[in-house]
């Protein structure tokens, strides 16, 4: 039994996750490297980046979000029982999921989407319009 730093209750959610698809502790190679990056004298002393590898299936984690090798430990397997299981069940993983928002994000709108934007702009812009003061100096 692997000690991940974290509440029972996320390492037995995690442990079940596991089991459903049938990772165990036995088919993962675990090394440890050290951390790049932010972090100061720990990460430069220490191991903290964590590699896993699940044997039958050939899928690799690198994790080196936190800056204890304890909490990267328990990351990684979190990352790796996700991309198993897109794999398994043949669904976008959330990592795709995000990427393919950004994208659809960024994407060049059709000129009508443009035409209909400019039109609302220009409908606010008459609206402002009228709330403007009207000069009284010269009226009376």
């Amino acid at each position: 039994m692997v000690n991940l730093g974290v509440s029972p209750e996320k390492e037995a959610a995690l442990r079940e996750r596991m089991r459903r698809f049938n990772i165990r502790e036995d088919d993962l190679k675990e090394n440890f490297v050290r951390s790049q990056g932010p972090g100061g004298q720990n990460v430069n002393k220490t191991s903290t980046c964590v590699y896993l590898k699940h044997i039958p299936s050939g899928i690799e984690v690198k994790c080196q979000e936190e800056r204890s090798q304890v909490f990267n430990r328990y990351r990684a397997r979190v990352i790796l029982t996700g991309k198993i299981e897109s794999k398994i069940l043949g669904r976008l993983s959330e990592e795709r999921k995000r990427i393919e928002k950004i994208r659809r994000q960024k994407r060049k709108r059709s000129k009508r989407a443009k035409l209909k934007v400019l039109e609302a702009k220009r409908r606010q812009a008459e609206k402002k319009s009228l709330r403007q003061r009207v000069d009284t100096k010269g009226e009376f």
